[in-house]
């Protein structure tokens, strides 16, 4: 049997598309964690320029809707000194019925170095970077209920900002899991980077059944899955993918796992809250968190810009 290369990695094991987190070594994650390390300074910057990206376009495309993701991917490009270009998909051709591979055959054309894509279709960004010429990379803005690689490791960076060292860390992912792409790249980036104990907890309904293979324990239970945590990451009910009653109301998912002050004590004293956004005060989270001194969600946001720096400036000096 022929070893299928992970087509994120060239033969030299480096990065060239981010895809999903799923696969890739520890060894790249850590480099992106490093590189985006190097980049929040930037931000402090009077010219809050870098000319890494000086040459490149880059076209961000975003199939379904987006504000922190879109914002922060065109702020980290323009960091970069990349040209960038926002396709607007609901005035684009394929709101007349070109295909997904026709619409970037032109843009490749139209001479793009890099795609940023954020698809309702889970794999999308696979058949892209596929497609693509080798020097054209791709990267994944959040594909359907599959993967949200760059989420996962804003989360991941902030993470160790605040607690150094996943090795000895709980860390409990509550709520929508089931629907959750940005659970799926937690997991597979907390258990990669060796942290001690990785905990999902949320409604039967909302949480999927295949969970064993991913060496993770479930709870359905807030209280006994927050209880001792290191962090906590909530997460946003999303009822635009749910279909069917998966839930009696949202007045009584906050009764069983909003998040509170009080349910916030079972977990330890310095226990960091995090969540992806946007946020539903009073359905997963109390406005208490949200804005109390343990939330360190707007942190989230600023470390999400260095890292969609670093995965940037990392895949397109890379050769395929």
């Amino acid at each position: 049997m022929l070893y299928k290369r992970n087509p994120q990695l060239n033969k030299n094991g480096e990065l060239i598309h981010l895809l999903s987190i799923e696969g890739l070594p520890r060894d790249t994650l850590t480099h992106i964690l490093d590189t985006a390390a190097n980049f929040v300074s930037v931000n402090d910057r009077e010219v809050k320029k870098v000319p890494l990206l000086r040459g490149k376009s880059v076209f961000n495309l975003f199939f379904e809707n987006s504000t922190r993701t879109r914002t922060t991917f065109e702020i980290a490009a323009k960091r970069l000194s990349a040209d960038v270009f926002n396709l607007d998909i609901a005035r684009s051709s394929t709101a007349k019925g070109e295909t997904l591979l026709d619409t970037i055959d032109n843009l490749s054309a139209m001479a793009a170095d890099l795609f940023v894509v954020r698809h309702s279709e889970s794999g999308a960004p696979y058949l892209i970077a596929q497609h693509v010429a080798p020097h054209v990379h791709v990267v994944n803005a959040g594909d359907g209920r599959h993967s949200h690689p760059t989420q996962g490791l804003l989360d991941m960076y902030t993470i160790r900002h605040y607690k150094r060292d996943f090795s000895n860390l709980t860390v409990a992912i509550v709520g929508d899991v089931l629907h959750s792409r940005v659970a799926r790249s937690d997991i597979h980036a907390l258990t990669t980077l060796g942290a001690a104990e990785v905990r999902v907890v949320g409604p039967r309904t909302l949480v999927p059944g295949d969970l064993s293979h991913m060496g993770v324990r479930v709870f359905h239970s807030l209280e006994e899955g927050i209880r001792g945590c290191d962090v906590v990451i909530m997460l946003r009910l999303q009822n635009e993918r749910m279909s069917g009653a998966l839930l009696p109301s949202s007045q009584e998912y906050f009764k069983s796992f909003g998040l509170t002050p009080e349910k916030l004590r079972l977990a330890k004293p310095d226990a960091i809250v995090m969540h992806p956004g946007p946020i539903n005060r009073g359905v997963e989270i109390d406005s208490a968190v949200v804005d109390g001194p343990q939330a360190v969600i707007l942190p989230q946001v600023t470390f999400g810009i260095a890292v969609r720096m670093a995965v940037m400036s990392i895949v397109a000096g890379n050769e395929a």
